[in-house]
């Protein structure tokens, strides 16, 4: 009962009735992402989404969220503050006035704030190089008769890559995608049926057209291990969180590799016999 007479705030009301907004604008794109195969292009399209709702919650619909926390006050008996009195914390020793008002408080310090994180957290993850990057991906996808073809954008994952693609295969490149796109959506009826990139990777393996597209070919294999990496950097950096804590912060460079490896590649360590290692290291 104590814990329930602590939720009967209008505080808790409104961050509840504030979070159930926020997460229901970004659904959709949540389910997207989790999806095993990934329709790239209405992902990128899902966080425009997203981001432009956000940013009309947070200039236009504040009355509308008070309106929504105060008629469920009132359907609950539950005391509703005057916001142009002092706000007052409960987190702060002796309950001490802020020298800022409850309004302030609540639509600057929380619903602000708040929606402000979730638009910068979209935003570094779906930066412009990263949009450009998928967009491109999802320009190579062969689904529908490579219906989401796009020169421009596949041209634009090659520039991310000087190292792979210079000024003159730049050139190259962009005259085998015109004839590659021709090939195998109008002429060559075999690329009709592809599912995705490791389907045509596989078809341009077995018709050998990858030696006649070779920079093409290399944009797909890219396109294909992009992803595998991205998850590959992620669970290394959760490692890294995970080995060298606060209480392990002075561990040396190479002590902390040594560490790493095992962490990382625990199936294979799984396989591996105590005997086996015992032999190896002659204990």
């Amino acid at each position: 009962m104590g814990h329930l007479e602590a939720c009967r705030t209008f505080e808790v009301a409104f961050i509840l009735h504030l979070m159930r907004d926020v997460l229901a604008i970004i659904n959709e794109l949540n389910k997207c992402l989790q999806k095993k195969e990934q329709d790239v292009a209405n992902a990128m399209l899902l966080v425009e989404v997203a981001k432009r709702r956000l940013q009309v919650l947070r200039d236009d619909e504040w009355n509308s969220l008070i309106d929504k926390v105060t008629l469920f006050c009132n359907k609950h008996d539950i005391l509703i503050p005057n916001f142009e009195d002092p706000y007052v914390s409960s987190l702060r020793s002796r309950r001490r006035h802020t020298d800022y008002t409850v309004l302030h408080h609540y639509r600057v310090e929380v619903f602000c704030n708040i929606i402000d994180l979730q638009l910068q957290e979209l935003n570094d993850y779906f930066g412009k190089v990263t949009t450009d990057l998928l967009h491109g991906i999802a320009s190579l996808n062969p689904v529908n008769l490579f219906s989401s073809f796009d020169i421009k954008k596949i041209m634009s994952i090659a520039e991310l890559y000087p190292d792979n693609f210079d000024e003159f295969n730049m050139s190259i490149l962009e005259n085998q995608l015109s004839s590659y796109i021709v090939d195998v959506r109008d002429v060559d009826e075999r690329f009709s049926d592809l599912n995705g990139l490791c389907d045509l990777s596989k078809r341009l393996v077995q018709t050998k057209k990858h030696s006649n597209y070779p920079l093409v070919f290399r944009l797909v294999k890219l396109a294909i291990f992009l992803p595998v990496a991205t998850t590959s950097i992620e669970r290394a950096f959760s490692a890294m969180k995970f080995i060298k804590n606060d209480l392990r912060s002075q561990m040396s460079d190479i002590v902390f590799s040594d560490f790493l490896v095992p962490y990382l590649e625990k199936d294979i360590f799984d396989n591996i016999s105590n005997d086996a290692i015992l032999r190896h290291f002659k204990i």
